[in-house]
């Protein structure tokens, strides 16, 4: 066989991986947000009910938590680890996601926001994609070595079918699992998954977030420049510090109180009584209440310790064993800081709450891309300029701290291999 026919034949093979991948995709994104549909449907119900009950309803999120506490005792196995699990797969410690984990993810969020917990929902998405993904990924045999290509996939479907963001979806899945390396050969699959994800999303009414904000912000001076800076510094340390207490709290409450139920009863206890206290649930469930009232016109009343009180409450219910994530948080702990601290700078209130909710999710996530594209996706491309220096400080000095205990840097993976 001569040079060129070997050539088409290569391209053949190349162009026919590159449809199957594209075909993988489009399935893992349509099933996904099918579930997340449902899920979301589950979310609105209890939200509602939730809303008619408050405040009282709090002072039942102790003994909720401990009724998400026994079942995972007894039925969660691996699903305990949530989006660990998805790290030990990619990582080669782990080979499979149980199919319970979507069925007691979405529960476990339902009854946590049910009660009240600072929780938010974006995680528990991103798991009901991997899960749709790793139970594919067993399907077909000969794709058993392309797991994280799968699990990448489910995280951009889940990411992009509930928040209709596809964009960020992909730059989040691809950058998320090691720090400083993008996941280049999973782009087929997660780039099909995640648009088809967000369209069929949109057929069944999951709404993409979206903003109508003042002026785009440009940069004609020097001075704007180090105001985006400044900020993107301030956001760092927060989103950063947002993680590095996650994690130290959680071990330290670990070692304080050893006995899971007991945990949840007592620090339940003390959260419910807090959210009860603060405004009667005024830091309830996911945030987008903050969110929201940064941007309303005329905007709601944020305090300036709200990001705060927000920052708080959801590292104590996410650490005593109420499920939902931290992604929603952190924009709401993005938006009510960069509100009330954009003025000082003598920025817009809510082009400064924009850059926060971007940057402030980078740092926590410890991912670069994602934040400016989500920045533009829910805010427009015309801050682009303020959200690439704003998210990039913000990356720098976070001091590659992440909510995901498992995420590895690029150094690490390289000694692993």
């Amino acid at each position: 066989m001569n040079e060129a026919a070997k050539r088409i034949k290569q391209n053949l093979i190349d162009f026919s991986e590159l449809g199957i991948w594209i075909a993988m995709g489009l399935l893992i994104g349509a099933i996904t947000a099918f579930f997340e549909f449902i899920y979301q449907m589950g979310l609105e119900t209890v939200l509602k009910i939730h809303s008619e009950l408050n405040p009282w309803i709090l002072f039942g999120m102790p003994f909720a938590g401990l009724l998400l506490v026994v079942l995972f005792e007894k039925y969660g196995k691996k699903s305990r680890k949530g989006m660990n699990l998805v790290f030990e797969i990619s990582q080669g410690k782990e080979r499979w996601i149980p199919k319970r984990t979507l069925s007691l993810m979405m529960f476990a969020t339902w009854i946590s926001n049910l009660f009240g917990a600072s929780v938010g929902r974006e995680g528990v998405a991103m798991q009901i994609g991997t899960t749709i993904a790793s139970f594919i990924n067993r399907r077909f045999p000969f794709f058993y070595h392309e797991k994280t290509i799968f699990l990448v996939s489910g995280m951009a479907a889940g990411f992009a079918g509930l928040f209709g963001t596809p964009y960020t979806a992909v730059f989040f899945a691809i950058e998320v699992l090691v720090a400083g390396t993008l996941k280049y050969r999973a782009l087929p699959c997660t780039i099909a998954a995640s648009l088809m994800a967000s369209w069929v999303g949109g057929l069944l009414g999951l709404n993409a977030e979206t903003h109508i904000l003042p002026a785009p912000l440009t940069i004609s001076s020097i001075d704007q420049g180090w105001k985006y800076l400044l900020l993107g510094i301030g956001f760092g340390i927060v989103g950063g510090s947002f993680a590095w207490i996650s994690k130290k709290f959680r071990g330290w409450i670990l070692k304080k109180i050893p006995d899971g139920k007991k945990r949840v009863l007592i620090v339940g206890s003390i959260l419910a009584v807090l959210l009860f206290v603060l405004w009667n649930g005024r830091y309830s469930n996911f945030g987008t209440n903050l969110i929201d009232g940064c941007f309303y016109k005329p905007p709601m009343t944020i305090y300036p310790w709200d990001w705060l009180f927000k920052m708080l409450l959801t590292i104590g219910c996410l650490s005593v064993g109420f499920v939902g994530g931290e992604v929603t948080p952190l924009f709401a702990i993005g938006s009510s800081l960069g509100f009330v601290i954009g003025p000082l700078f003598g920025m817009d209130p809510a082009w400064s709450a924009a850059l926060g909710y971007a940057a402030v999710f980078g740092a926590g996530t410890n991912t670069w891309l994602a934040p400016i594209m989500v920045g533009i996706e829910i805010f427009g491309f015309g801050g682009f300029p303020a959200f690439f220096i704003a998210c990039s400080a913000a990356y720098l000095v976070n001091h590659s701290q992440s909510i995901y205990a498992l995420q590895q840097r690029y150094e690490e993976e390289k000694t692993e291999a």
